[in-house]
Formats: C-alpha cells, structure tokens, sequence
C-alpha cells in the first residue's frame, strides 16, 4: 500500500512538474512573439506619457541643417513624442519632487542634474511649476548608424513657478533656445543633453483688435428646456432659431452662449460640437444678431500643467470661427475671480494672461474679454483686453456710481454691463422675497440708468428653467430654485412683466 502511494505521489509530482515547465515555455513564447510584432513595448518597459490627455505644447517642426542619414516621417514622430514626454515628466518630477519616470525619459548621466535638483528642493520645501507651450525644433544631425540625434528647439515659450513652503517666491515667462542630444536606448530616445543656450523675457504685451464697437442690447441665452447643456442630446436648431427670433424681435441686437469645456472634449474638441455651434451663430446670422463666445465654462483647474490642454481648446474654436460674422468678441472666462479663494488669485490671473495671448495669436480682428462677477474685478488685466465686462446683482441705487467709477479708470475701452438681473422667485425658501412684479420694477428702473449713460449690456436671461443642474449652484433649494426664475419668459412660453423693459 504505501509502495503504490509512493508512486502515485510520483507520477503527480512528474505531473505538476511537466505542466508547470510547459507554462513558463508558453509565456516566454508569448513573450518573444510580443515583442517581435506590431505590440506597444512602451505598455511594459517605458512610462507612456498621454499627452493627448496632459501636455500638448505647440509644436514646429523643421529638418533644415540635417546630416547623417535620411529620416522617415515615423522615425520623426517616434523622436518628437519620446521628447515632449521628456519635458512632461521633468516638469511632474519638479512639481511633485519624485523621480517617477525619469529614468524612462533620460540617460544615466543627464538624470544626476535633475535628480540633485529635486532632492535640493524637497530638503528646502520647494516645488517648481512649469510648462512650455511652444517648441521650434529643428534636427541638425541624425547619426548613420539611427543612434543619435542632435535638436535645435529655439524660441521655447516657458512659464515657471516657484514655490516655498506654498507660497510663491519666483514666477517667470521666457522665451528660450536649446540644444539637445539625444541617445537611442532599448528603442527609445532619451535625452542626453538638454543645454540652454539662450534666454529672454517673454513680452506679454498685446496688440489691440481693430473693431467698431456698437452699443450691445443683448441677453445671455440658453433654450429654456436645456440651460446648461446646450449642445447635448437634445440640441434642437430649430427651437433656437425660434429663440433667436424672439429675442431679435425684442429689439436686441446680441447674445452671450457658453462653450462648456469637458463638454466639448478639452483638448480634442469634438467634431458634432463644432457643428452644433456653427448651427447657432448661422442662425444667430439669419436674424442679424452678434454674438459674444464664452470659451472656457465648467473650467476651474488652473493647473500649470493643464495650460497646453486649455490652449488647444481655445486655439481649436477661436481658429474655426474666427471669420464668423455672427462673432463680435470672445469671453475667455466666466467670472475667474470667484476662484481666486480657492485656486490662488496669481494662478487664475496668469492662466488669463496667457490665455489672451494666445487668442490674440490666433484671431487679431475680434475684440477679447472677461466677464468678472463685479465692478471691483473688472480692471483687473485692463490693459491686455479690448473689452471691459463686468456683472452686477447688487443693489441697483448704487449702479450708476459704480459704473461712473469705472470708467474713470478705464478711459479708452468699452464697458459692458454682461450680467443683470432679479429672480421672481417668492416661493417657499425665499418667501415673499421677490415677484414678477418686483422683477418687473427692477428692469423698469434699471433700464434707466442704462439708457442715461449709454451703457451696453446683456441681461441674465430669457427664460425660467425648470432645472439648473447641481454643476451649477449645487443642491441646495434655497439656491437653485431663485436661480430657476431669472427669465423674461416662463417654462410655458408666457412673457411675464419684465418682458416690457427687455430692451428699454
């Protein structure tokens, strides 16, 4: 008996034995088959960088002064994407002070600089900022043997933060040349010189867009059933061309519509999005109505290293319409300064800076913007916009000197009056607090300081909503139902009072 379990323990033992040895040969042949086809070797030996989702730096690029072997398209598309990730992961090392991915993007001997640099700032609790939002890169010598590459990136456009302990000590904008070696390694380019070689202060002065400027007499618009989500599901042309209509014969000459980032895919503006706004500014056409184009809504983040994104979000949609007829100005933001609190009012201001340079870039006949939340914001960055813009839901006896104070501080530029208005809402959570007839006398009177001093302006909005999504105000009922009872219209179509004074 034990002579027979013995040799049954044996031949289980052979057994497991001979399978496990023909598992190992099925995974190393998998292996080798791997990395002998078309499979992505970077999902398992190199930190792949998605760029599309975190750095895209404006990118020219020129083969002028190339020696050495020819080079392939692809072979230029594999040297230019392992080098921007290169920039990407030292500007998240010095960010975050961690050596992650370094050693994916640069040889032995060029990680020893950056290493001592990181190891420095977090010894001193000191973190570094930064971004490049363009690169000019020229190839000057490609090796015979495909193993080298010498780059010339001139005219780098480089913004850089400094922090210790949190708080700002250093923030500078240069515009930078650089040489670059870089070495082929286990089928990658790393960077084995990355030299300075030049640098200057990057001028953020901007020319000012050539336009005549008409008194707006606008509203800010939504369609009543989707306020919020414009451009969704149930985008319908038809019902906005209705709406377009009403508001023209109201005697309006303009509109302000909001382009939602996320929405509109961030970086990678989506196709049907760009489509579902050619509709609206054609019809916006139809009824002789300008529009103003807020580009950046639900966009809070700031992040430095989100700015290439934020750029190509703008660079997209400024360059599609751009010789729209229909487009009288573009709003970057929607009132920025209520994240001043929370994001760090230099980050919200530099992110606008740039911002409008890069607009400015792009489109140099439209007039550009901001639509700050009150008058004590609205110099902010004057000199950079054409147009001032600021909202008011104060008390309307103390418009007119506002508005008089303003404007001896800003003496050659339109001021417009973007936001206005007073809810109907009495209901429940703000009992007799307001009332259509309040709201009508509220528009009665402040038509009147706009009409004596000739101030252009755009109404907070045509209709009541039956919803305003949590993205907007939050849950609260206190807050989002008055915020659902600004329009001149209500959920059923029917003018209420305040229609009277939508225009005079």
């Amino acid at each position: 008996m034990v002579s027979t379990n013995k040799k049954i323990l044996r031949v289980a033992l052979m057994l497991t034995y001979t399978f496990i040895i023909f598992i190992l040969l099925f995974l190393l042949s998998s292996l080798y088959t791997y990395f002998n086809t078309g499979a992505d070797r970077s999902a398992m030996l190199h930190t792949e960088v998605k760029k599309v989702d975190q750095y895209l730096p404006k990118v020219d690029w020129k083969e002028n002064g190339n020696e050495g072997r020819e080079i392939s398209d692809q072979k230029v598309a594999e040297i230019l994407n392992d080098y921007l990730d290169s920039w990407y992961v030292k500007q998240a090392s010095f960010l975050s002070n961690t050596r992650l991915g370094i050693d994916d993007y640069f040889t032995k001997n060029a990680r020893k600089n950056i290493f001592n640099i990181i190891d420095y700032n977090k010894e001193n609790n000191i973190s570094i900022e930064s971004t490049t939002l363009k690169h000019n890169l020229d190839l000057e010598f490609f090796s015979e043997d495909g193993q080298l590459i010498v780059l010339k990136d001139n005219d780098v456009v480089e913004y850089k933060k400094t922090l210790k302990n949190n708080e700002i000590i250093m923030e500078t904008s240069e515009i930078s040349d650089y040489k670059a070696v870089l070495l082929l390694e286990d089928g990658f380019w790393r960077i084995r010189h990355l030299v300075k070689e030049a640098t200057k202060d990057f001028d953020k002065t901007t020319t000012a867009a050539q336009f005549d400027f008409t008194t707006l007499k606008g509203i800010n618009y939504y369609p009543q059933a989707t306020p919020w989500d414009m451009y969704g599901d149930q985008f319908d042309i038809n019902i906005i061309k209705n709406d377009f209509k009403i508001i023209n014969d109201a005697k309006l000459n303009s509109i302000r519509i909001f382009v939602p980032y996320a929405d509109f895919g961030k970086a990678n503006v989506k196709e049907d999005k760009l489509q579902k706004l050619q509709l609206v500014l054609d019809a916006a056409l139809e009824v002789d109505l300008k529009v103003v184009v807020t580009l950046f809504d639900f966009y809070g983040n700031y992040n430095v290293l989100d700015w290439t994104l934020n750029h190509r979000h703008a660079e997209k949609i400024v360059d599609r319409f751009k010789d729209h007829k229909a487009i009288i100005a573009w709003d970057v933001k929607n009132e920025p300064n209520l994240d001043f609190d929370s994001r760090g009012k230099a980050n919200v201001i530099a992110w606008l800076e740039f911002m409008i340079i890069t607009i400015k870039e792009i489109d140099k006949n439209h007039p550009i913007t901001i639509g700050w939340s009150n008058v004590e914001s609205a110099t902010i960055l004057k000199d950079q916009l054409d147009i001032i813009s600021f909202h008011y839901y104060e008390d309307i006896s103390d418009l007119e000197q506002q508005y008089l104070a303003l404007k001896t501080k800003i003496k050659d530029k339109p001021i417009v009056l973007q936001e206005f208005g007073l809810s109907s809402y009495g209901g429940f959570w703000r009992p007799f607090a307001s009332s259509e007839k309040k709201q009508a006398e509220y528009y009665k009177e402040i038509q009147k300081v706009l009409t004596k001093n000739s101030i252009s302006f755009m109404s907070w909005t045509l209709y009541d909503f039956d919803v305003v999504p949590k993205e907007v105000l939050g849950r609260l009922p206190w807050r989002t139902n008055p915020q659902k009872k600004f329009g001149f219209i209500n959920n059923k179509g029917e003018k209420k009072l305040s229609y009277k004074y939508i225009s005079n």
